[in-house]
């Protein structure tokens, strides 16, 4: 290997480290009858976890996803693929879609952006547990 092929691979490795994506348009959530079923990197659909379908982001990539009519935001752990689509950038759960006040309409306009592992170690936990709501 000469020394050109190792400086364009090192530039290649680092533009692709700090490669950030965003991107924009409507969400729509998982329906309740597809509690359990498998998605497609093996786990049960939980619609209690804050988890998503994105066509390409690889699985367990943290996303944040921001309801542009409301300014509500949540992270979203990817853990299912959808079909690529003019119509949807992704689909999250009903915890997430509940979050994100988005449940009456069905649908919502976002935008979506990576989210660091750091920064979404400080958010709140992927899940909502019935026991904390509900006084003793």
């Amino acid at each position: 290997m000469n020394m050109c092929s190792v400086v364009l691979i090192s530039l290649l490795s680092f533009f692709s480290v700090t490669a950030e994506y965003t991107a924009t348009g409507k969400a729509s959530f998982y329906a309740d009858r597809l509690q359990g079923h498998r998605t497609a990197s093996g786990e049960k659909y939980d619609k209690l976890q804050f988890t998503a379908a994105h066509a390409s982001l690889p699985f367990n990539t943290k996303v944040q996803v921001t309801n542009l009519k409301n300014g509500k935001t949540v992270i979203v752990r990817i853990n299912d693929r959808m079909a690529s689509s003019r119509h949807r950038v992704i689909d999250v759960s009903r915890a997430a879609a509940k979050e994100l006040d988005m449940v009456r309409d069905g649908t919502a306009t976002v935008s979506l952006a990576l989210v660091s592992e750091e920064e979404a170690q400080q958010e709140a936990p992927f899940a909502v547990s019935n026991s904390e709501a509900t006084p003793k």
